[in-house]
């Protein structure tokens, strides 16, 4: 075997497995080889057959799709070749999203027993990587590990796949989105309910650009200006990722010019989207999070909206006093305010949405999967009845106070045993904040959080640990001119006594 036990269990990203998938960048050597993608695939069958117990691996069917990354086919051969030989039934759905995978073990018409995406979600163009997904959903972390470990002891296999059966999943899945919006509209003219809308969509040539032939088009929305539809994994144009600044402002520049009532932008693999509206504001962030949340509202009245641990202190304002739902906030990564949420409504605390700043969102109405298209389907849907009722959407968030400024800052911990000092550093500066007076957020499941409101300064300030890296993010978030700097400057003598916590990023 000529992939080490450590190069395949450092694959590990989470609950994902990601890696260097091609060459082009100087000192980033391939790990995810083909050789590798064929055992995890390998393994993945075992563990699943294990997992159905009625099913041995040769009856169970797994269905494979991609994003545009140059890197795909090759590892798609490989993950083909490494299920097939394991007696799987194995099913190439070729150009996919993410959420497309997952539905693909949902819909009657394929009904797999698991899929399989390959994928690197907005990461540079040499890297790539695998999600998986059974009836449950994503595989969780420690999944992941289980499956690295089968891998291990594994050996390249080859099988004939010229037979493998090709499955237009993007087709089917754009047809349920298609079905949600005429049904959520309930338009008069049920085959056009966007007739009148005209939405600018950015796909950075990623495998979204299906939304505006297979969804936006045959539903009547004008998509006059949209761009970076055609699939290309060099990512020729910018990087595909809502919360990248290039990437906003093509969006933006797009919805302005092209006087369009919606912009809308996704991620490479479409399990994350943001939002422009008709005068280039984005909908991002705690945008994006308020916008999702005021449209659930109405048919969720007090419910529980879990976000991660960075949104503003405004935006609970905006939930609370606005919207009357509660606003709990955890830890960051979309698995955790997932996994969270599923918790909440197990205990019967109606939760509907889980959804992140970076545009990671999961509706309880759609299996909990994060999914941008469907969260753009959501905002078509309150888009079209305002334009109805001669409104516009932004009607919804009219409440959001803006964000002012905000800034995120990452301190390394030198030495060994970084979580045991970083832990100690929070429970210090916890101390240290109480002792200088000011207010500690309750319930803080991630860090320490001190809000102020005071006419000195005003805004708030979160210090976390990383759940893998030995650092510290160190977020603050100012409501003026100025508090931006008062917050730092508070923070930095809240930091003051720890040797081996760099502060100098601070300066």
């Amino acid at each position: 075997m000529s992939i080490s036990k450590e190069v395949m269990m450092s694959l590990q990203n989470g609950s994902d497995v990601r890696g260097v998938a091609t060459d082009g960048v100087e000192g980033q050597p391939v790990n995810l080889t083909g050789e590798a993608a064929n055992r995890i695939a390998g393994a993945f069958a075992m563990w699943l057959a294990e997992k159905i117990h009625s099913k041995e691996a040769g009856q169970l069917r797994i269905g494979v799709g991609h994003d545009s990354r140059i890197s795909a086919p090759q590892l798609k051969t490989q993950v083909l070749r490494g299920l097939s030989a394991a007696g799987v039934k194995a099913y190439d759905c070729s150009l996919a999203s993410t959420p497309s995978m997952f539905m693909s073990i949902v819909y009657p018409e394929t009904a797999f027993d698991g899929s399989i995406m390959i994928t690197a979600s907005h990461l540079p163009f040499n890297r790539n990587g695998l999600k998986f997904f059974d009836r449950d959903g994503g595989l969780e972390k420690a999944d992941i590990t289980d499956l690295l470990e089968r891998a291990c002891e594994l050996e390249s296999r080859d099988a004939d796949i010229s037979q493998v059966e090709e499955v237009d999943l993007l087709s089917l899945y754009a047809e349920s989105l298609c079905e949600k919006i005429r049904l959520g509209v309930a338009a008069q003219d049920y085959d056009k309910p966007l007739q009148g809308l005209k939405v600018v969509l950015d796909a950075g040539n990623g495998a979204g650009g299906f939304f505006v032939e297979k969804v936006l088009k045959p539903l009547g929305a004008d998509t006059q200006g949209s761009q970076f539809l055609e699939p290309d994994g060099t990512f020729p144009n910018h990087i595909p990722n809502p919360e990248n600044k290039q990437a906003m402002q093509a969006i933006q520049t797009a919805t302005v010019n092209n006087r369009a009532d919606l912009g809308i932008i996704f991620d490479t693999d479409v399990d994350r989207m943001s939002a422009v509206l008709d005068d280039g504001k984005e909908v991002n962030r705690d945008g994006i999070i308020a916008m999702m949340a005021a449209i659930l509202a109405p048919d969720y009245p007090g419910s529980t909206i879990v976000t991660d641990s960075v949104t503003s202190d405004k935006l609970t304002d905006f939930l609370e006093n606005s919207l009357g739902l509660h606003h709990h906030r955890f830890k960051r990564g979309y698995k955790n305010v997932i996994n969270e949420a599923k918790r909440l409504n197990g205990e019967k605390v109606l939760t509907p949405l889980a959804i992140e700043t970076s545009g990671h969102g999961a509706l309880k109405e759609n299996y909990f999967l994060d999914d941008g298209a469907y969260m753009a389907v959501k905002m078509l849907i309150a888009a079209a009845l305002a334009k109805k009722s001669g409104r516009k959407i932004d009607s919804l968030i009219a409440d959001l106070k803006p964000s002012f400024e905000c800034r995120e800052y990452r301190m390394n911990i030198h030495g060994k045993d970084f979580k045991e000092y970083g832990g100690m550093v929070l429970e210090a500066f916890e101390k240290n904040a109480r002792a200088a007076g000011y207010d500690v957020a309750p319930n803080s499941y991630e860090g320490v959080r001190l809000s102020f409101g005071g006419e000195e300064v005003q805004g708030w300030m979160l210090l976390r640990l990383s759940l893998h890296d030995p650092l510290m993010p160190f977020n603050i978030e100012g409501n003026r001119p100025g508090d931006c700097d008062k917050l730092l400057e508070i923070g930095k003598k809240l930091l003051s006594s720890f040797e081996r916590l760099d502060t100098s990023v601070l300066k």
